[in-house]
């Protein structure tokens, strides 16, 4: 089932989640439907703000061939180093871009879909789409790590584009 996806500038995209405290069913379902959404939308990570949850769980899958899927519930980094420039889009501000400098090493605490802990190093891809999703779970977006000029001009260029979509 294909979930619908929070746009820009909708207030829920800036909700602060709360922990996930157990796992059940129905959070277990939408996790699939979370990575059928994500999939289908071509992208790499979707966060549950993204989808209207406030609860602090992400999915992700920088694969190619999409066989590499990657729940992280409760995420948190807690160690980083090096840098890197990325061009990041985002699946809630579709068809616009940016480059954006974050860590390039990261090491990740999470639990997994079973709800057991695990850690591990992420680096290039991986590592900024886990930190685009974690920000997305703090209440920020893409857009917040560019200069205010940068981000009024990318503003105006997907306002302009989702005028052209409205009939």
């Amino acid at each position: 089932m294909l979930l619908d996806i929070v746009l820009h500038p909708d207030e829920r995209l800036r909700v602060h989640c709360t922990p996930v405290t157990e796992m059940n069913d129905k959070l277990d379902q939408l996790l699939s439907h979370m990575f059928d959404t994500m999939y289908d939308a071509e992208g790499v990570g979707l966060a549950s703000t993204q989808v209207g949850e406030n609860r602090r769980f992400c999915v992700v899958d920088v694969s190619e061939d999409r066989s590499k899927p990657l729940v992280l519930i409760n995420p948190e980094i807690v160690d980083h180093k090096n840098t890197i420039t990325w061009k990041e889009g985002c699946l809630s501000i579709p068809e616009v871009s940016a480059e954006i400098v974050r860590p390039k090493n990261i090491l990740v605490r999470a639990l997994d879909r079973d709800f057991k802990p695990i850690e591990f190093e992420a680096d290039d891809l991986l590592s900024v789409c886990i930190q685009h999703e974690i920000d997305h779970l703090d209440g920020k977006l893409f857009i917040d790590h560019l200069s205010p000029l940068k981000r009024r001009r990318l503003m105006e260029k997907y306002a302009k584009q989702q005028k052209a979509k409205t009939p």
